[in-house]
């Protein structure tokens, strides 16, 4: 079995904007995003550590680091699913996450799962 088939996870991601925490005269806007890790691999793994990068409209660029996520570093056994939601602060409209985790497999295999870049939008401000 090749190392593609063996270390596969997938990872999916939905952001929605938060009005009742946002103040858009004070430039701030509110993003929820919800991801779900799977493990679509044949081997277990787990997730040690994650990379964020949040760019926001104006091309301003934030990297966050850390160990797990929401506190958690789950270990996902093949076809095992985690989900968790968080949040994040721009000071514009619109902006874009992407990123990275870094798993470890039950094998000590090391390697990086890429996050897809999603996008964080206030309603009605894209076309």
């Amino acid at each position: 079995m090749s190392d593609s088939e063996k270390y596969r996870i997938k990872v999916t991601a939905v952001a929605e904007y938060g009005p009742g925490q946002s103040a858009p005269e004070e430039d701030r806007y509110v993003f929820a995003y919800h991801i779900t890790i799977t493990n679509i691999g044949s081997i277990g793994a787990q997730l040690l550590s994650r990379h964020w990068i949040i760019t926001d409209g104006s091309g301003k660029v934030q990297e966050v680091r850390g160990q797990g996520v929401i506190g958690e570093q789950p270990v996902l056994a093949p076809g095992e699913q985690f989900s968790y939601s968080s949040g994040s602060v721009l000071e514009t409209a619109v902006g874009t996450m992407q990123g990275s985790y870094q798993m470890v497999a039950a094998d000590g295999h090391r390697f990086d799962v890429e996050i897809p870049l999603f996008m964080l939008a206030m309603p009605r401000v894209l076309h």
